[in-house]
């Protein structure tokens, strides 16, 4: 009989280590997932800075700076390993002031602002700027949810023998970065 009873609870407490492991594997899974959605965004990021800084160039020509430090920043933040996130954000927060100064030439010029290329192109950075909000408020939830599921007791344990840590948020260092570009004329 005791036997049993010792069997049944080895056999309980290896189905609950493995059901807690598995809820770990879920959240790290929730966690990727939801990075990957903000890299996808910033990759149409990324594809729609050239077409709106060649749009500008057309009407202002001479504001090469502006034009190269954009360049510049974009590809500094595409060139950005997939699973350094802070390294994202930094890049990310150069590019988003570079867009503003490229959006802030844009204001100077009236025949641009009425450009039908120059409307959609800012349309859609403003959609992707919103989708790219969402996705990073998301990907901060789901990094708590699954931080503070190790961090737990009795998860911690089991967290700490299985490799599990801890991961960062998509933190702004500035928190002008917080709001998005403004596209608006």
């Amino acid at each position: 009989m005791v036997l049993i009873i010792i069997v049944s609870l080895v056999v309980l407490l290896i189905v609950w280590i493995i059901s807690m492991y598995n809820g770990f594997i879920k959240l790290k899974i929730k966690v990727d997932n939801s990075w990957s959605d903000i890299r996808v965004y910033l990759k149409k990021r990324y594809d729609l800075i050239p077409n709106l800084v060649n749009t500008v160039k057309g009407y202002a020509a001479h504001e090469r700076e502006t034009f190269e430090k954009v360049t510049e920043a974009r590809n500094a933040a595409a060139a950005v390993p997939p699973n350094d996130v802070q390294g994202a954000v930094q890049a990310n927060q150069v590019l988003g002031g570079a867009l503003r100064g490229l959006l802030a030439v844009a204001e100077n010029y009236p025949e641009l602002k009425a450009n039908q290329n120059f409307l959609e192109l800012q349309s859609a950075l403003q959609s992707i700027e919103g989708d790219l909000g969402n996705a990073r408020r998301y990907y901060n939830a789901t990094v708590r949810d699954y931080n503070t599921t190790i961090q737990q007791f009795p998860g911690v344990i089991i967290a700490n023998m299985s490799g599990f840590t801890a991961r960062e948020f998509y933190e702004l260092e500035n928190q002008d970065e917080a709001k998005n570009v403004e596209v608006k004329f």
